[in-house]
């Protein structure tokens, strides 16, 4: 079973920056669109970006546009979600996902979260003073 494997999490101030990364051991993501999501407590889980297969479209919520950065490198099976500019509503479990279904992000079309699979552990970003 493919499980991705989240990174980078941690307690940073209010204007800091993180790094997350996605990891798919053994898995090739190409092909396959990915997408950032993020659960905080008491809330549904809802998605923060994606990135497309191959020709590198993005989407990004309204809430994260200009401040988060989505990146892949399918040579090395990963991808990464550049966080700057974090705020304390920031603060939640981030997980990545592939989604099964397509292979495209559009800046547009919200990821819907019942097309995704192979969820990892999340990563914990926490925001605060």
């Amino acid at each position: 079973q493919v499980q991705f494997v989240e990174s980078g999490g941690g307690l940073v101030q209010p204007g800091g920056s993180l790094r997350l990364s996605c990891a798919a051991p053994g898995f090739t993501l190409d092909g396959y669109a990915i997408g950032w999501f993020r659960q905080a407590p008491g809330k549904e889980r809802e998605g923060v970006s994606c990135i497309s297969s191959s020709i590198g479209s993005t989407y990004y919520a309204d809430s994260v546009k200009g401040r988060f950065t989505i990146s892949r490198d399918n040579a090395k099976s990963t991808v990464y979600l550049q966080m700057n500019s974090l705020k304390p509503e920031d603060t939640a479990v981030y997980y990545c996902a592939a989604n099964l279904m397509r292979s495209m992000c559009g800046p547009s079309v919200t990821p819907n979260i019942y097309e995704y699979d192979y969820w990892g552990q999340g990563t914990q970003v926490t925001v605060s003073s």
